[in-house]
């Protein structure tokens, strides 16, 4: 295990995690609020004091292999989720520890619980910080250590795969860092892009960059306690119920729209298959639920966002679901689980990992039925490869049992077990609302500490996808 290597990359993530931090004292000074200067500029100078300790002298033996490069990220992720959250408690804004911990974790594993229950009294600095850990959680603090720095393609490689979501992570171009580099360049221009056609659409600018943020990292932090549906217009939810599904496809997609191989966009199956499963689900919640509404019109729109930000794993909200039949309520959990697209900054298990194992499933159905037969599990024409294959079972198998876990730990909570269901599947899922106490008019504020760890827990490990996490904490033993 290279040791010196990894403290050298967190050094590198750590000091771009304390000059975003200075971002907040701008927006502080914009709307006159002297005290963050201090709850920000502390917590900044002292991650850029670190930084410098960790990278002052470069490693001689720089090998990252896939060990490292999963250390690496599950560390960085826990120190700047821990930092991150300094802010809060030192401007008072949410004075306890482990509060403020749940809520920076929440921002950057684009998960959107929060334990606030009214947002709308903190400062605008405050508010952006939350925005902005979702739209640096999103595409991945790493990935934009890795679009800014030229380093040794095989590490960054290895690095990528530690936190890109998905069952297989592939280049775009020959190097890696090119690949973040374009990776980003999209990202930030689908978040302009939002953004300008909120304030078009008369959204006040501050509040469009907070929306767009939130929308890019699909994480859900809103500054008003009634999310979206505070702006009461159709036009806006209608923009940000597309751009979160946007942001839900496979970035490597935009890629190939913009150098014109279209082809391989039609005949992606993810792709399809997502879709397809929105409108579906947008379509049978809708005739569910048709007759709590005014017209047809007004249901559709409802449940078109609310089935698009829980899919995305956004958060966001326009209804309350706890008013709509258990059946629909069981539909979009069940939407928490799928996620989307591989490669998207939404969390969930994503489509193609569904798509493999539902695949492999009728494969050894096939087998069963005739031993002989061959049957190769295909994915956009494709053999899958073996590994991928192991790779997404053994990842159902492992997520179940952490699931059942975090769900046995904080059951000694005061909540149902429907609630404390959803809790868990909400923050291992990344989206943001369960049902209950925790659903979209509600917030975390009421759990015990331990119960909020345990959950911090769960959003780490549905964000990084398990295996980095699991090789923290078997570092050692290597």
């Amino acid at each position: 295990m290279n040791y010196r290597m990894i403290v050298y990359i967190m050094g590198q993530i750590l000091r771009i995690v304390g000059l975003c931090m200075l971002l907040p004292i701008a927006v502080g000074a914009m709307f006159g609020e002297s005290h963050v200067i201090a709850s920000f500029g502390i917590p900044s100078l002292i991650t850029i004091l670190i930084s410098i300790l960790f990278t002052l002298k470069k490693p001689c033996n720089t090998a990252v292999f896939s060990m490292e490069g999963f250390v690496s990220v599950a560390a960085s992720w826990i120190a700047m989720s821990a930092i991150g959250a300094m802010p809060f408690v030192i401007s008072g804004e949410i004075p306890n520890y482990i509060d403020a911990l749940f809520e920076t974790v929440s921002g950057f594993t684009t998960t959107g619980s929060t334990i606030l229950s009214d947002v709308e009294k903190m400062s605008r600095a405050c508010m952006f910080w939350r925005a902005f850990t979702h739209w640096l959680g999103g595409m991945g603090v790493l990935m934009f250590v890795l679009a800014v720095m030229s380093s040794n393609d095989v590490r960054t490689m290895h690095m990528m795969r530690a936190e890109c979501p998905g069952p297989n992570v592939g280049r775009l171009v020959s190097k890696s860092s090119f690949s973040a580099r374009i990776l980003y360049g999209i990202y930030l221009a689908l978040t302009l892009a939002e953004i300008i056609i909120l304030v078009i659409l008369k959204m006040p600018l501050f509040d469009a960059v907070i929306h767009a943020f939130s929308s890019a990292g699909t994480g859900g932090f809103s500054l008003w306690n009634d999310s979206i549906g505070h702006y009461n217009s159709p036009a806006i939810e209608m923009v940000v119920a597309v751009f979160i599904i946007l942001f839900g496809i496979n970035f490597n997609l935009y890629y190939f729209i913009i150098i014109r191989r279209f082809s391989l966009v039609f005949k992606n199956e993810e792709l399809r298959a997502y879709l397809g499963i929105i409108a579906a689900s947008t379509a049978v919640i809708t005739l569910s639920v048709i007759h709590q509404y005014s017209s047809v019109l007004e249901a559709l729109r409802r449940v078109f966002f609310m089935v698009a930000s829980t899919i995305t794993s956004t958060g966001f909200a326009t209804a309350d679901t706890a008013q709509w039949p258990v059946f629909s309520q069981t539909l979009l959990l069940m939407l928490m689980f799928i996620g989307s697209c591989a490669g998207s900054t939404g969390g969930g298990m994503k489509v193609s990992r569904i798509l493999i194992i539902v695949k492999t499933g009728v494969r050894e159905l096939k087998y069963i039925v005739s031993p002989r037969a061959v049957a190769a599990v295909k994915l956009d024409g494709k053999p899958v490869e073996k590994d991928v294959i192991r790779g997404a079972s053994n990842y159902l198998i492992i997520f179940a049992v952490i699931f059942a876990a975090s769900f046995l730990l904080i059951s000694h909570d005061k909540y149902t077990i429907e609630e404390s269901f959803s809790a868990v599947a909400t923050c291992i899922n990344n989206i943001g609302f369960g049902v209950g106490r925790f659903g979209p008019t509600g917030n975390f504020g009421g759990l015990d500490a331990f119960s909020k760890l345990v959950l911090c827990f769960d959003m780490l490990v549905g964000r990084l996808e398990i295996y980095p996490l699991i090789m923290l904490f078997a570092a050692r033993k290597v």
